[in-house]
């Protein structure tokens, strides 16, 4: 790589004659440096580099796997090239390396001399992880470098900073994991690398050969050495294994094919370590080679956001993770037992809470997304495709609440079901309707919908009567509704009940049948398919049909009937009445009319079926309706693909019931929200989503491509779906020739303004010239995310789940980083509290209401003021331990508690006795360890204003808004008295509706506000008895294990913690999210 040094230009020009061109020279110059220090860290992902593809033979890695701190240190004295960074945008390419002595770090070249151009390890005082000193906050091409590849060496008395950037992120783990054991162990580093040979890995392993070796002769055959490594780990391919030893035995140029323990163990060596979660364990290990029962404690609280944890659970982990007997006996985790729970279904991604129904299932109908197939009897196209009761038998097994019947004449007066108008095929109405009695009820006891399109002659509806009434007996619902409710009944009340949806007869009409509107999408997709084939406008009216009246007074909750507008819906349709929009119409109504088909759906069930048009049975998306609040999307299931995956994805999250409860803003009768917002949501607190992009295992090789061989070259894309404000996709760069465990160690960041409707799908592609080949997928909503590090489980086009095949991920959950342009190019954007963006309330015209929403102008602003302070308090905080927003209080006391420790005797202490725990200096404390005290304080002081003055500011809030709702059922009367009319009443009404919005989501975010700062105060409690910090007396009595933590220690420039001056954003863990949901 080619280096090159920066340096300040002179101003000077020793011809005065030429100075304006030796000025033109000057910013060339300056250009092209800037230039080549951002090409130096455009990471790629969008541009596909220029590399030939080949063939591989061997997928064996050459790099030696890193497994230990004896690999960190060896290769750390073989060296790297880093990048060195300085003031002004300067950028050094230097090499670094360690001594063979192990006392110093020295790079090369330099302008130093050679006894200079060191740091001696025991001068170091930190190494700090990602970009997190102000020397990366304040660089110009801070978002040029890489989070996962950045570090920092913070040395000698001064607390001077070395910032670094590695080319990868497996690179930097190596010199932080490296320097980190030196310090720890400082002269002892070589004794503990050689008692570190005989590792618990290497005597299990042994115990593994040994049982295997029945005969006692020091050899195993080789095809069973082959089978003892699959077995240790599944997800390899034999093929693999059994190359590597044939390599290991070509090196050694060994006769003979049977193996040796030493052998089995370099094999599972290399083959079955993970060096990115060996870097996880030694962050939270104090930089032993395994986890004892309180490491892991600490990191199932501080990482995985656990609540409650004690050192039982964390010993039944161990014990039920730990393959070596060494392990399980002493309580430790060994880099096998700790990969071995990571990627256990204990670590999945997806919230177990979220497998079982885990919502209010009380609310009316009406307020649930209902997961829905579409013409469920076709297996394949819509216009000459079978028809087959199977379609049924797997909508009806995922979960699908809502079926179709399309049913017409048949012979021997058997109806059938079948798309009229079309080439499809029939199948027996009598064996639809005996398959979906068998299978109504097997994947969720919510009611089921049944859509009957019935064009069936007189003779065969009753046919259809008796055939319905002997199978499904008393599940039928047929109980009318009554004319005292305003909406339907729950999911709850209707449980193992079928509600017919059809046409229905007027309620007086007393004959035996009558006419009534046919409603045929056959026809309209015959019609269209005609258009497109001849010139001829081959027009299929409505015709009319006779309904029999005893079939009519089946359908009681879903009466189907035309859509007209929105102001005749709102004025005359029934709450039992359901529309059926085609896609083509509602598309149109979602971005004509967003605001009012939400407000529609709040009251009314609206199905949506897919364009006529869609003769292959491509899908819609459903998310451009769920936004609208429409619950019955109906999809294809036959079609795999992008569409059904956010379908079957969004559906997981409440247990697989058929049924998710719709975001509150689309449930409240008086709510302010429009489907196409591309802006925060009001009342409605926006997240920060952070997810890194660790390695991915075992992908397959992409179905149907074989021009590559066995080679895949795979990316990840990181797309979330929701509303327009949401929407946004990322991509890894490309790993080439690595399927088995490609490293990607890239982090991306998303913000989410309507979390409750977002979703996150994972895409694995195959990079290839001639077009990027599908590989796998998982989509999870947003709300079933589980912090922490975690496997994402991949699934195949069709939805099956890929044996072994996964993603290894963090993800963490923050809120809203503020507005405006980030300070510094950090992550933890500020506002001056002059300029923060307070909610405003919106003028009615009517003087009365006015004067109301004028009464808590003060209070809006004291919530937000509230809010923020904290929030900024707590960045700051975070910020002078050396630690990023996306880290929690846990882990800033775990950063700091080496540096408030002399000795393992505290410096400072917290005192736990009051509610609001003190930081209480044992002595003279140097000055950097001052602003630590004083961020800290900061930080519990405005704490402490918000929950003593939040629940006021909260009532005065809800005051406001009982005062103002009074209003509400009488609004059009009393602005018509007012002389508004036309589009100022209309103004004024929605102007009335924001403003009832934004008091409930203030209220609602202080509420959630202090719910969050007493689970800080929790965190902040339980990490001073962890990490030995807590005043004696106080807090926890037993005696707490001090942990040597060398992750950060405040820096030596000066960070400002003024309460008032900031705003940022802090880590919810997984209890704090759990209570935001329940608040909800």
């Amino acid at each position: 790589m080619p280096q090159f040094h920066m340096f300040a230009p002179s101003i000077h020009s020793p011809n005065k004659g030429n100075r304006s061109l030796h000025v033109l020279s000057q910013i060339l110059h300056i250009s092209i440096f800037i230039y080549r220090t951002l090409s130096s860290f455009q990471d790629g992902t969008r541009q596909r580099k220029e590399r030939k593809k080949t063939v591989s033979f061997s997928s064996m890695p050459t790099e030696k796997k890193i497994s230990s701190a004896s690999d960190c240190i060896n290769s750390m004295i073989e060296g790297s090239e880093l990048k060195k960074i300085r003031s002004n945008s300067r950028v050094y390419h230097r090499y670094f390396l360690l001594d063979a002595d192990m006392q110093s770090l020295r790079w090369d070249p330099s302008k130093k001399e050679s006894d200079k151009a060191k740091i001696d390890i025991t001068s170091i005082k930190e190494v700090r992880t990602g970009k997190n000193t102000e020397m990366f906050r304040t660089n110009a091409i801070y978002d040029h470098i890489s989070e996962d590849s950045a570090f920092s060496i913070i040395y000698g008395e001064s607390y001077e900073t070395l910032d670094l950037v590695a080319n990868s992120a497996d690179v930097a783990n190596i010199w932080v994991t490296g320097l980190r054991y030196l310090i720890s162990y400082g002269k002892h580093t070589l004794d503990m690398i050689e008692s570190s040979h005989n590792n618990m890995r290497t005597s299990w392993l042994s115990s593994v050969f040994a049982a295997a070796d029945t005969k006692g002769v020091g050899h195993i055959p080789f095809n069973k050495a082959v089978q003892l490594v699959k077995n240790l780990n599944s997800g390899l391919k034999n093929a693999k294994i059994e190359l590597k030893f044939k390599e290991l035995h070509k090196a050694k140029e060994k006769v003979g094919t049977d193996v040796i323990k030493e052998e089995l163990i370099e094999v599972y060596h290399e083959l079955c370590t993970r060096p990115e979660i060996y870097f996880l364990l030694v962050q939270f290990s104090s930089n032993k080679e395994f986890l004892d029962s309180k490491d892991l404690m600490m990191f199932l609280e501080a990482e995985q956001g656990m609540p409650h944890v004690t050192e039982q659970v964390s010993m039944n982990i161990i014990q039920k993770y730990e393959p070596s007997r060494e392990g399980q006996e002493r309580g430790w985790l060994s880099l096998d037992g700790f990969t071995k729970y990571l990627i256990s279904p204990e670590c999945h991604i997806f919230d177990p809470e979220h497998k079982k129904v885990c919502q209010d299932m009380t609310q009316p109908v009406s307020h649930y997304y209902i997961n829905a197939s579409h013409n469920t009897y076709l297996i394949e196209d819509q216009f000459q495709g079978p028809s087959d009761i199977t379609g049924y038998i797997r909508a009806l097994k995922m979960g699908c609440r809502s079926i179709e019947v399309d049913a017409w004449d048949g012979a021997d007066n058997e109806p059938v079901i079948y798309t009229g108008h079309t080439m499809t095929s029939q199948i027996v109405f009598r064996q639809v309707i005996d398959v979906i009695n068998k299978y109504a009820f097997v994947a969720s006891e919510y009611p089921l919908i049944l859509c009957l399109e019935n064009h069936c002659s007189l003779k065969q509806q009753k046919v259809m009567i008796q055939h319905m009434k002997q199978t499904f007996g008393d599940k039928l619902y047929t109980k009318p509704p009554s004319v005292d409710d305003s909406y339907l009944p729950s999911p709850e009340v209707l449980k193992k009940k079928i509600l017919l949806k059809a046409k229905k007869l007027p309620a007086n009409f007393t004959g035996s049948a009558g006419d009534i509107t046919d409603e045929d999408e056959g026809a309209e997709m015959a019609k269209r398919e005609s258009n497109e084939n001849t010139d001829q406008q081959n027009i299929v009216p409505n015709r009319k049909f006779k309904l029999c009246k005893e079939l009519s007074d089946m359908v009681t909750l879903c009466k189907s009937v035309l859509f007209k507008d929105f102001t005749d819906s709102l004025q005359n349709q029934k709450f039992w009445e359901f529309c059926s929009f085609n896609e083509v119409t509602a598309t149109k109504l979602a971005n004509e009319y967003p605001k009012d088909f939400v407000n529609y759906n709040k009251r009314f069930l609206a199905r949506i079926y897919p364009n006529p048009m869609r003769i292959d049975s491509s899908n819609m998306n459903p998310q451009d309706f769920w936004k609208c609040g429409c619950q019955v999307v109906a999809m294809n299931y036959q079609t795999p693909g992008l569409m059904m995956d956010l379908n079957i994805g969004w559906f997981r999250q409440n247990g697989n019931c058929g049924y998710v409860l719709r975001p509150a803003i689309m449930r409240e009768e008086v709510s302010y929200f429009s489907a196409n917002t591309k802006d925060s949501v009001p009342g409605v607190s926006p997240q920060l989503l952070h997810i890194k992009i660790i390695s991915g295992q075992n992908f397959p090789k992409p179905k149907g491509s074989g021009s590559k061989g066995d080679v895949v070259d795979p990316y990840v894309y990181v797309e979330i779906h929701g509303i327009p404000a949401d929407c946004a996709e990322q991509r890894t760069k490309t790993v080439n020739q690595n399927g088995e465990n490609p490293i990607f160690d890239e982090s991306f960041e998303f913000q989410i303004n309507l979390p409750e409707l977002a979703m996150v799908r994972f895409v694995v592609l195959d990079d290839d010239y001639i077009g990027d080949e599908f590989i796998a997928q998982y989509t999870i909503p947003f709300e079933c995310l589980q912090p922490g590090y975690r496997h994402v489980p991949l699934q195949s086009l069709t939805g099956e789940t890929l044996s072994y095949a996964s993603l290894f991920v963090h993800v963490a959950i923050t809120n809203r980083r503020g507005g405006g342009k980030p300070h510094k190019r950090g992550l933890s954007v500020r506002k001056a509290k002059r300029s923060r963006e307070y909610a405003s309330m919106r003028t009615i015209l009517i003087k009365s209401i006015d004067e109301i929403f004028k009464t808590v102008v003060q209070q809006l602003k004291e919530a937000t003021d509230l809010r923020e302070n904290v929030q900024n308090a707590i960045v700051s905080f975070k910020e002078i331990c050396g630690l990023s927003p996306v880290s929690n209080l846990i882990q800033c006391f775990m950063a700091l508690s080496t540096f408030l420790n002399s000795d393992n005797i505290p410096i400072v202490v917290l005192n736990l006795k009051d509610d609001y725990p003190s930081m209480e200096p044992q002595g003279v404390i140097p000055e950097v360890l001052k602003k630590v005290v004083t961020a800290y304080d900061v930080m519990i002081q405005t704490t402490k204003t918000l929950l003593e003055n939040g629940d006021g500011v909260c009532e005065k809030l809800m005051q406001c808004q009982r005062a103002a709702m009074e209003f509400h059922e009488n609004l059009n009367n009393v602005g018509v008295k007012e002389g508004l009319k036309g589009r100022k009443l209309h103004k004024a009404v929605e102007n009335f509706t924001w403003n009832i919005t934004i008091l409930k989501g203030q209220a609602d975010l202080l509420k959630h506000a202090k719910i969050e700062a007493l689970d800080n105060l929790k965190q902040i409690h339980y990490a001073a008895v962890s990490c030995g910090l807590n005043k004696p007396g106080t807090g926890n009595t037993e005696p707490a294990k001090t942990r040597r933590s060398l992750e950060a220690i405040p820096e030596k420039e000066s960070v400002e913690t003024g309460a008032g001056d900031q705003v940022a954003h802090f880590h919810q863990d997984t209890t704090t999210q759990k209570s935001l949901k329940a608040a909800k």
